[in-house]
């Protein structure tokens, strides 16, 4: 390690694996290598670990505890006399981060390698950009901090997320007009309406814009604040003619509290709790004199005191762009495993097991794991993610054989987990979840939507979204974790 640009001089095979966040998957990765015995750093840009679920930790998981934790994690936690939750109860996100993941990172296994509030700018090669080619799988990595530290490491692990990195309200893609000046009136997705946030939104006129779960769950809570503060108002703004895959399957869904928040949703339409707004979309943003936003989505415009993005979310390669990275031009996930993932013809449930082959890069010893590595696929599982860190570490320790043993403990539907109960914080038996079921096959709603989250939240009783938003507001999406 060295500031500024001072390196010491170490052995390639004694540098250690950096990892770059310490969210669930981070740190699963840091549990297959502490049991490998591979030397590793995680690097968190926040204040602990699980910093991005944290934000959303007022949201409870569709996904119950069985499914919530690595399997390397859940025998170092044992070992350390971890009493694990009651394996059918669904978490909130907090739960996930305080009874989890915090103990997790404290295992002395794990603890005395994690540095936090330690962001990653820049991943390269030491020596080299990505034009030269001689003797570049022996140069160690260079990993740079916002400090100026520069770190080596024979190997990068990149499971930063994409919470940081939402997508713009803009209909193409780029922000819409007015959009940078507009920044102070636009909410992040999964705002705590009925919680912490509740100032911001009661006695105003706030506009979702999103077709997802995420929207679908904000949209759920400021129903509930109009019902208790006077003068709230909500706007549902989507591109969509239609708000039906919003609405799913309802009582034919495959999973009954997705189809239950549909139905609910629907309600609040149908009653004038919720204004729909069809076919809208944004193409500017404009700030009042009054303090409020004009957006505007062409031949309609909608004036409210505060937008939610709910749009999705995109990674960010920038940090790693002097790697050679071979990604998918659509999906920005690797090449590879853009067709497993395409959200065009898979659901959560459909996506096959995979793992080091197809997250390879033609960087030696990089890889991407988590929701980042789906890029802007929005049908990424925590199981998945956590087979991906097993396969991962297991390519990395040499070990190929277990890293081409690619495998999901999913349930017997081979989606998901079973269905929740609506009144409580368990699950019962039977059902699935994302994928559709025989009975519902012809039904594209009952497949997922776009959430822009993957895994599955769920703010008690009804409302329902995913865990790892990667996806846009108006793409074929996901549905569990």
């Amino acid at each position: 390690m060295s500031r500024q640009g001072d390196i010491v001089s170490t052995s390639f095979d004694d540098l250690p694996v950096v990892v770059i966040g310490a969210g669930p998957v981070g740190l699963a990765a840091a549990a297959h290598l502490a049991e490998r015995e591979i030397p590793f750093v995680v690097l968190e840009a926040g204040d602990g670990p699980a910093a991005s679920v944290r934000q959303w930790g007022h949201v409870r998981l569709f996904s119950p505890w069985r499914y919530n934790v690595d399997a390397a994690a859940r025998r170092l936690l044992a070992d350390a006399g971890w009493v694990e939750p009651d394996p059918d109860v669904l978490p909130t996100g907090a739960q996930l981060a305080e009874d989890y993941l915090r103990p997790l990172a404290d295992l002395p296994a794990l603890k005395p390698h994690l540095r936090y509030d330690s962001r990653v700018v820049a991943v390269t090669r030491l020596g080299m950009d990505r034009v030269r080619t001689a003797d570049r799988a022996t140069a160690p990595l260079l990993v740079r901090l916002a400090d100026g530290e520069d770190l080596l490491a024979r190997a990068v692990v990149d499971a930063s997320g994409t919470w940081a990195t939402p997508n713009v309200l803009g209909a193409s893609g780029i922000p819409a007009h007015g959009e940078p000046e507009a920044t102070a009136l636009v909410e992040h997705a999964l705002p705590d309406v009925l919680g912490a946030d509740r100032d911001r939104f009661a006695g105003k006129r706030t506009v979702v814009v999103g077709a997802g779960h995420s929207a679908a769950n904000t949209l759920l809570s400021l129903a509930e604040l109009a019902g208790q503060a006077p003068g709230t108002s909500v706007v549902w703004a989507i591109r969509s003619t239609s708000p039906a895959r919003t609405y799913g399957g309802e009582a034919a869904d495959a999973l009954p509290a997705r189809g239950a928040l549909g139905s609910r949703l629907r309600s609040h339409v149908d009653d004038g709790t919720i204004e729909l707004v069809t076919g809208f979309a944004v193409q500017s943003v404009e700030p009042t004199a009054a303090g409020r936003v004009r957006v505007s989505g062409g031949a309609t415009t909608v004036t409210a005191d505060r937008i939610v993005s709910a749009t999705g979310f995109r990674p960010d390669h920038t940090f790693v762009s002097e790697l050679r990275l071979d990604l998918d031009p659509v999906l920005g996930s690797t090449r590879a495993l853009a067709p497993l993932i395409d959200p065009n013809e898979h659901s959560c449930g459909t996506v096959p097991p995979h793992g080091a082959e197809q997250l390879a890069h033609p960087e030696p010893g990089f890889y991407a794991i988590g929701v980042k590595s789906y890029g802007r696929a929005p049908t990424f599982l925590l199981a998945t993610g956590y087979e991906q860190a097993r396969s991962v570490v297991a390519a990395l320790d040499g070990d190929w054989a277990a890293a081409r043993d690619v495998q999901l403990d999913l349930p017997e539907t081979g989606v998901c987990n079973s269905n929740p109960v609506l009144d409580s914080d368990t699950i019962t038996a039977g059902g699935g979840c994302c994928g559709p079921t025989a009975a519902t096959q012809a039904e594209p709603a009952g497949r997922g939507l776009a959430t822009g989250i993957s895994g599955g939240l769920l703010r008690a009783p009804l409302t329902l979204i995913s865990v790892t938003e990667t996806g846009g507001s108006d793409q074929a999406g996901s549905c569990c974790s």
